[in-house]
């Protein structure tokens, strides 16, 4: 298992942009996939990005589609999450999640698939 901490969240105006990080530990993380989840009090996880091994395929939820990019680095081990043209309706806790998969072509999002969590980082967008 890698362990994951996320970063970069915060307050932002309607329209904005921030960048969330998500360093992993390990020597293995090229061997996982990746996704970045949502959640909103009362409401389910949900997933608004995700990435294969090597960074060549992608997901996107269609409410973010166009305005959110996954991209990872598997040298240093991290996995970004660049969000532009943020509205309110983007305000919530963001997660990264990894799993392990010997499949590099695949990606993953349905959070039951996922095994590694983050703690977590706010995003906050005001109108």
């Amino acid at each position: 298992q890698v362990q994951l901490v996320e970063s970069g969240g915060g307050l932002v105006q309607a329209g904005g942009s921030l960048r969330l990080s998500c360093a992993a530990s390990g020597r293995t993380f090229r061997l996982y996939a990746m996704g970045w989840f949502r959640q909103t009090p009362g409401n389910a996880r949900e997933c608004v990005a995700a990435i294969n091994r090597s960074g060549g395929s992608t997901y996107y939820a269609d409410s973010v589609k166009g305005r959110f990019a996954i991209s990872r680095d598997n040298v240093k081990n991290t996995v970004y999450l660049q969000m532009n043209s943020l509205n309110p309706e983007d305000t919530a806790i963001y997660y990264c999640a990894a799993r392990y998969t010997p499949y590099s072509g695949s990606y993953y999002y349905m959070k039951e698939d996922f095994g590694s969590w983050g703690q977590g980082t706010q995003v906050t967008v005001s109108s």
